[in-house]
């Protein structure tokens, strides 16, 4: 057995997104055929506590081809700054700001690099000169999720069909940004009316997100205008 949380898109209430641990049978295996085992194993356990749920596997294993295309690592965007695609995954490892090094701009175009762990405690962000803090916790990686996300119109469309989502991949213990909960917080803040006015500015999406106001210097001192 194993538990991973499933998230669910509210569309009212203070919270954007509920977690829900599930339990269910765990398949072992580095296979794609064993991990999308699981993913069913987990579908079916969420339908046994909610039974009308619209539920999408959002990630690389997902047998359903738009929570393949809604993965971080397939997932792309441009720039206003910059012309070529980019994908989620990797503008997020790029902008890791360490103790000794980063951002890494390089790894744009990269999705793995020794660097990461290299380069001591990871203090902050820092995407196309915007500085951001490591607290709230997800509000960076879900702010570039969110963004990506609604530069693909098709794609975020096709998502508003769905009200729970799941990373097979992701463990709580082990990680704190998912793809499946940013794709969640996505939806619910459009089903709101809310989303136009989030992705407006950072300081929109950190007030009514997470309830949070940017404070410090160094982080009004930044390029205006969005860069999406």
């Amino acid at each position: 057995m194993a538990m991973r949380p499933v998230f669910i898109s509210e569309s009212k209430g203070s919270s954007f997104v509920r977690v829900m641990p599930v339990d269910f049978i765990w398949y072992a295996g580095m296979a794609k055929s064993r991990k999308q085992m699981s993913v069913r194993s987990l579908h079916e356990a969420t339908r046994r506590l909610f039974p009308s749920a619209r539920l999408l596997e959002v990630s690389r294993m997902s047998e359903d081809m738009l929570g393949e295309h809604l993965s971080a690592f397939n997932l792309t965007f441009h720039t206003k700054s910059r012309r070529r695609e980019i994908t989620v995954e990797c503008a997020f490892q790029a902008s890791k700001v360490f103790e000794t090094g980063g951002p890494y701009l390089d790894l744009l175009d990269a999705k793995r690099d020794e660097r990461l762990q290299s380069s001591g405690n990871l203090i902050g962000f820092e995407f196309f000169g915007q500085r951001w803090a490591l607290e709230p916790q997800t509000a960076f990686y879900d702010w570039i999720y969110i963004n990506a996300l609604h530069l693909h119109p098709k794609l975020a469309e096709d998502a508003m069909a769905y009200d729970v989502f799941t990373d097979i991949a992701f463990n709580p213990d082990k990680s704190i940004n998912c793809q499946a909960s940013a794709v969640a917080l996505y939806v619910s803040l459009r089903r709101r009316g809310a989303l136009e006015e989030a992705l407006n500015s950072r300081e929109n999406y950190l007030q009514m997100v997470h309830g949070a106001k940017i404070v410090s210097a160094s982080q009004r001192e930044e390029p205006q205008g969005s860069l999406f």
